[in-house]
């Protein structure tokens, strides 16, 4: 990760030409003064356990406030009262540590946006947390297009949830003798996998190894769950029988040696599958484009095709313009976990001239890793959120994974169009700045 001396040298100029090299090294030094006392953590979330952690934290700002102003120290004071609501906080005890309250964010609904999907058929509604103004206007518009044109099509190609064990062996002999022996038992780990809930399934097992080193990852299904921490449960039962039966013992082995792709865009993940994977594709007449986007298909595909090739130059893993936009803004609005949003937001954006001047639009997404049940989904709010959209009782969190996807297409749609139309800059500057 090297950095251009010319890119460096401002930033180098102002965090040292003022201090000399003595103020420097102290500022860098370790701090070695006793620490404050010990925040009252834990996952109580108990109207006194909330008052002992207030209660530290206004003692902790009172010596940090000695000299300064009477403005500064009311405003500071200001701080629980907006943190902490009427409400029950308990409901948030199995969510969350060392809980002080709660933030509130708008939560706007774009759509509904129409999804001919293997899962998802029909009309929904997309609700979308965010403070980034424009953004739910846009997802909207993208929306109204799609269901003008008679809806997505939807496809879930794939699914599974990762977790990648590491072992390390003495050598490679060991490492192949080990390997072998696990190929022949994936029948046997697979019911003890089952064994840890009702609903995580063993599907494949797959052996990658560098030198004496050996990852295991193991591939699994979760029903309507997410499943982060339900395949890590399963994962520990698997390596513990292993541990216990292998007739080779590896010198020592970690529960996840970073080889899944959790929580990270990989080119691994966008090869296969981490979540679900998901594509979608809607023909917009040229008629359609004109009306709402006020550009033309042919604008539009030079528009992506410039923009394909600009991905490719920086080097991002896919192509597409702004994915984690709607992804982002729905995991926090419907209880998902919003750091997958990294290897979420990942996949390809494909727009074509058809024959007869319509817009062809496609997105595959290969790792939506979703959820309807279990994690934050049945929080107070996510839990409407999610209610409000109507899913299927059956199959619900891969006609969600669907309906995620026709709401990164739409993004799609709509901000290609506003770029090829020239107006982007200035819609952002009448629903954002201006407003």
């Amino acid at each position: 990760m090297t950095t251009h001396v010319k890119k460096i040298k401002p930033t180098c100029d102002d965090s040292i030409n003022d201090r000399s090299k003595q103020t420097l090294f102290n500022d860098l030094a370790p701090d070695i003064t006793p620490p404050y006392r010990r925040f009252p953590n834990g996952s109580d979330c108990s109207e006194q356990a909330l008052k002992n952690r207030w209660d530290y934290i206004r003692e902790t700002q009172d010596r940090e406030d000695e000299g300064k102003s009477s403005e500064g120290k009311s405003n500071k004071n200001q701080t629980s009262e907006r943190l902490l609501c009427a409400e029950d906080l308990s409901v948030y005890a199995a969510n969350i540590e060392n809980c002080i309250g709660t933030i509130k964010m708008p939560v706007g609904i774009a759509g509904p946006v129409r999804v001919n999907g293997t899962y998802a058929k029909g009309d929904f509604l997309l609700p979308m947390a965010t403070t980034e103004a424009a953004l739910v206007a846009s997802y909207h518009r993208g929306s109204v297009i799609i269901a003008k044109a008679g809806g997505c099509s939807a496809v879930l190609l794939s699914e599974g949830v990762t977790r990648s064990p590491g072992f390390a062996f003495k050598s490679i002999v060991a490492l192949a003798d080990f390997s072998h022996w696990i190929l022949l038992n994936k029948d046997v780990l697979t019911k003890v996998a089952k064994q840890t809930s009702n609903y995580v399934r063993l599907i494949d097992l797959r052996i990658t190894s560098e030198g004496n080193h050996l990852y295991l990852l193991c591939d699994y299904t979760t029903g309507d769950a997410a499943g982060q921490n339900m395949v890590t449960i399963a994962t520990q039962a698997i390596c513990e029988y292993v541990m216990a039966n292998a007739p080779v013992k590896p010198d020592y082995w970690f529960i996840d040696a970073n080889c899944s792709g959790d929580k990270k865009a990989s080119t691994q993940s966008f090869n296969t599958v981490r979540g679900k994977k998901v594509s979608v594709e809607v023909i917009i007449s040229e008629k359609l484009v004109k009306r709402f986007l006020h550009t033309t298909p042919k604008a539009m595909v030079d528009c992506w095709r410039m923009s394909a090739l600009g991905g490719v130059m920086s080097g991002t893993l896919g192509v597409q313009a702004h994915y984690a936009n709607s992804l982002a803004a729905m995991f926090i609005a419907c209880g998902q976990d919003a750091a997958c949003v990294a290897e979420a937001a990942v996949g390809v954006t494909r727009f074509e001239l058809c024959d007869d001047g319509a817009l062809y639009c496609s997105a595959t997404l290969p790792n939506l890793i979703v959820g309807t049940v279990g994690g934050g989904t049945q929080l107070p709010t996510q839990k409407a959120c999610l209610d409000l959209m109507q899913l299927p009782e059956k199959n619900s969190a891969r006609a969600f994974a669907e309906i995620c996807a026709a709401a990164a297409l739409a993004g799609e749609i709509s901000i290609t169009g506003a770029i090829a139309a020239g107006d982007f800059t200035h819609a952002h500057k009448s629903l954002a700045r201006d407003r």
